[in-house]
């Protein structure tokens, strides 16, 4: 595992990067492959380049609400009670990676940041009693969640299959619900798998009683409760409980109306359910903006790679590269491999597009037009390109580094780690796909 630490250390560019280098590759793909000029290319991109806007919004406010939610109070305050359960060899680092996996299902965001807030505060109530626990494996089992998130609430290929007026439903024709797709049973069988590997895998990894431990350093061990002073009458207010209620009360109700109606769960929906749960339960307004502030710090690399990612989306639509891509996935696979040759496709192009949302917008259209051509449902493609997508997030650094800036280690330190349970999702995952079939819906 140490050449590979050193090569992801000393060659993987940041994902900004990746999606400059990405918007180059399909560029001179689309001047090869198609019989468009570098006019014609450059035109294609330019238009593109505002077709994600609404959906960057959308994306942006999954992570920066779910960031918020795990900080509010009582979220917080059952953060560090579960930090006190697990006790032993074995325990803490499986429970770490159970819970974190639990959040992810929920939201991608709010999986990274209970993921890094649990893993520490895990190995501090461990230091507090005594006890040694491998820290980096901690940090590790806190990033598990980014290889099951996209079969969960969150998941944005699903989601926005499921949403009207949405690039990729409007390339089916129709929307996509989610009861095809997160909460068909076959996907729902294989969370249920994935959960039970991952644990087995945590089991495995835990050092064995006299191996040499990584712990966390002590001085990580600081509080970083939000502090405001009440001094003006505009404080008063900003400290005011009734103001973050209000609203909070008025998007329950929102939502409530939103469901009696008949109404759908699409991205919008999922981010105004979040939005809901921190107004009423943070303390209020002060509270509030400084956890907005925070959260804020993770959002800007994103919202600077999403006009790349529209960008290429617009290369490959207005090229016809999106065709010679997906009559090529035609060419090898058969109805009964589709699945498993786009799960695989998925994993690997999750390395230069490690957003999921980016990348359903990159590739969501390709497997799907293949999955066309060659009779396969269209939830086939969506879930093949939401395991891939999600696989390889274990041993690609751009999620981590939020989770690792707040444990203070290096992707070094959590990677080998990360790339076991890789490799026995993949087994998990290619299986699933096999499984699955090309019609699951009958």
């Amino acid at each position: 595992m140490g050449p590979l630490n050193t090569l992801v250390e000393r060659f993987i560019p940041s994902a900004l990067v990746f999606a400059i280098v990405l918007t180059v590759v399909v560029m001179i793909g689309a001047l090869v492959l198609t019989d468009s000029g570098p006019v014609d290319v450059v035109k294609s991109w330019g238009d593109g380049l505002a077709g994600l806007l609404a959906f960057m919004t959308q994306m942006a406010l999954i992570l920066l609400l779910g960031y918020i939610l795990a900080n509010t109070g009582p979220v917080r305050w059952a953060l560090l009670k579960l930090a006190n359960v697990p006790k032993g060899r074995i325990m803490p680092y499986v429970f770490v990676a159970l819970i974190t996996c639990v959040a992810a299902l929920f939201t991608w965001g709010l999986g990274l940041v209970v993921g890094a807030i649990l893993a520490t505060e895990v190995a501090a109530a461990a230091r507090r009693r005594g006890e040694k626990l491998h820290f980096p494996l901690l940090v590790a089992g806190g990033y598990t969640g980014m290889a099951v998130w996209h079969m969960g609430y969150s998941g944005s290929a699903p989601l926005t299959a499921a949403t009207p007026d949405s690039f990729l439903a409007e390339h089916i024709g129709e929307t996509i619900p989610l009861t095809s797709t997160i909460f068909a049973a076959w996907n729902m069988i294989t969370v249920a798998v994935a959960l039970a590997v991952i644990c087995a895998v945590f089991a495995l990894l835990a050092p064995k009683k006299d191996d040499a431990v990584h712990e966390m350093p002590e001085h990580q061990m600081a509080s970083d409760d939000v502090h405001y002073d009440v001094e003006t009458p505009a404080d008063k207010l900003d400290a005011s409980r009734a103001l973050t209620l209000i609203p909070g009360l008025l998007l329950l109700l929102y939502l409530v109306i939103h469901f009696r109606d008949g109404g759908s769960i699409t991205l919008d929906i999922v981010n105004w359910s979040f939005l809901t749960i921190i107004l009423l339960l943070v303390a209020n307004p002060f509270v509030l903006i400084e956890l907005t502030k925070r959260g804020a710090s993770n959002v800007g690399e994103i919202l600077l790679q999403f006009p790349l990612y529209a960008g290429i989306m617009g290369i490959m639509g207005g090229t016809g590269l999106i065709q010679v891509l997906s009559d090529s996935i035609v060419a090898v696979a058969t109805p009964a491999t589709f699945g498993m040759l786009a799960f695989f496709s998925a994993a690997i192009v999750n390395f230069f597009v490690p957003s999921g949302g980016g990348q359903a917008a990159v590739q969501g259209p390709v497997l799907l037009t293949a999955a066309e051509q060659l009779g396969v449902d269209p939830e086939v493609a969506i879930m093949a390109l939401s395991y891939g997508d999600q696989l390889t997030n274990l041993i690609q650094p751009f999620w981590a580094l939020p989770l690792l800036a707040i444990a203070k280690l290096r992707i070094r330190d959590i990677l080998g780690y990360t790339l076991v349970v890789m490799i026995a999702l993949g087994v998990v995952y290619t299986v699933a796909m096999l499984v699955i079939g090309p019609n699951p819906g009958g």
